[in-house]
């Protein structure tokens, strides 16, 4: 019987040396297919399916039968970068892929602010004047939203990650969940208009899947499961915001033709709390995808799975088993590994 379950997650995958973004913190496409050699070198890629069945088995008999080596793909935020770029190279190895789009970018063709950000920061070299254009509109608009000083949002927010320098971690965190809603949206999208483009819907077209795309994985066996309707930090909504945002996913997945009995909910930041659980569990979902760095375990909650960032294993098909990978291997030397932690390229 099988004792851990690896999950990666990706987000960007492109060429970046040919894009017009290429600081966008994505994965460069020639290591995209040279993670996925070492992958099928090391690991038996499982199906969404298969993951969904194992939990039920360990709920009822308290085991699951799946490959000692068992590793999910799971590709966040209906980028279109998934369907020209990853796509091919899943079908040609005749591998699924697992894929999470918020349907409001699909349905509408809004830039959602987290990627408004993601431009905004590829666009723009010099971190430090972007801190400089939030503290000017912080300023203009003090006394309206009765905000903080400056010095105390950014001693507060500025800290560095393990992916990213304390600046960029400010500008983050002040767009997309420090300040007040209005406030950051009307931010985010001055400097997306400055910096980046003032076409939303034409960029929205560019960046993420069309309801065809997504129906033409689906029909090649590739899975879709729900990321929310708005990408919205879910644990920090009262609970019939979030009936409303897991209720309108799943409408958009109806659609698909997805299987609603028993489903995967990927969440947006990784963000949840026992409210939404509840609701997930009333819907019938089976699993939740957390960005909790680690590996999966028989012992943990299945609404609460960990996940492995594409950046915590090698980028070459001919690497040796890196600690990751030996640990999913090798329970004698795994010890506590799961750990709060957020992905480099994708949602933050």
């Amino acid at each position: 019987m099988a004792k851990t379950i690896t999950i990666v997650m990706y987000h960007y995958v492109r060429n970046l040396s040919r894009t017009r973004y290429p600081e966008i913190k994505g994965l460069d496409l020639p290591l995209f297919r040279e993670q996925l050699a070492y992958i099928r070198r090391h690991y038996e890629v499982i199906k969404a399916q298969d993951l969904i069945s194992a939990v039920k088995q360990q709920e009822e008999f308290g085991a699951w039968d799946l490959p000692d080596n068992a590793l999910l793909l799971t590709f966040d935020d209906g980028y279109s970068d998934h369907f020209q770029n990853v796509f091919p190279l899943l079908d040609e190895a005749r591998i699924q892929g697992s894929f999470f789009p918020p349907a409001k970018v699909i349905r509408e063709r809004k830039v959602l602010d987290v990627n408004k950000i993601h431009f905004i920061l590829a666009s723009v070299e010099n971190k430090q004047s972007l801190v400089g254009d939030i503290f000017e509109v912080l300023n203009r608009y003090r006394d309206e939203f009765q905000l903080e000083s400056n010095d105390s949002y950014y001693s507060k927010l500025a800290k560095p990650s393990r992916h990213d320098p304390a600046e960029t971690v400010f500008i983050k965190r002040a767009l997309q969940v420090a300040l007040p809603s209005a406030l950051r949206e009307t931010i985010t999208t001055d400097l997306f208009a400055k910096y980046v483009s003032s076409d939303e819907a034409g960029f929205a077209a560019e960046l993420y899947m069309s309801t065809e795309q997504l129906r033409c994985l689906a029909r090649n066996g590739m899975y879709i499961g729900s990321h929310g309707y708005h990408h919205s930090w879910l644990g920090h909504l009262p609970p019939e915001e979030q009936a409303q945002e897991v209720d309108r996913s799943l409408g958009f997945l109806a659609e698909l033709g997805v299987d609603l009995e028993g489903w995967i909910m990927c969440y947006p930041y990784g963000n949840s709390n026992e409210s939404l659980l509840e609701i997930l569990k009333q819907r019938r979902c089976a699993v939740g995808l957390t960005t909790r760095v680690g590996i999966v375990t028989n012992e943990l909650e299945p609404l609460l799975l960990p996940r492995l960032d594409t950046n915590d294993l090698p980028k070459r098909a001919d690497s040796i088993p890196n600690d990751w990978t030996t640990k999913a291997l090798n329970p004698l030397i795994r010890g506590d590994e799961n750990q709060e932690g957020h992905s480099a390229v994708g949602n933050l």
